[in-house]
């Protein structure tokens, strides 16, 4: 309430840390295991085979997933800094929201 009568300002966030530079292959490479996997968890969430015969597959309700494993997590935060990802919190990344301007 403080903050909104002006009496606090509001808490600044923390300076953003340094990352280690990351080679421009290695975010290539990176980046299309992150679109892969992408594509893999929504074909698998909305495959009609599974569990139950008798649902039907929906479409994927999820727009953000957990990066590969097989990248450490500083690469993860160079391209969420570059504007590649979005990070979503607690280690979820999704791609950036494309706006479509006409």
């Amino acid at each position: 309430m403080n903050v909104l009568r002006g009496l606090e300002s509001e808490a600044t966030p923390e300076e953003e840390e340094d990352l280690p530079d990351v080679p421009g292959e290695t975010l290539r490479e990176a980046m299309k295991a992150f679109r892969k996997r992408l594509k893999l968890m929504r074909l698998d969430h909305e495959s009609k085979l599974g569990r139950s015969p008798l649902t039907s597959g929906k479409d994927a309700q999820f727009d953000s997933i957990l990066p590969p494993d097989q990248y450490p997590a500083e690469v993860w935060k160079v391209l969420a800094r570059k504007g590649q990802l979005e990070s979503t919190g607690r280690g979820f990344y999704k791609l950036p929201s494309q706006d479509q301007t006409f």
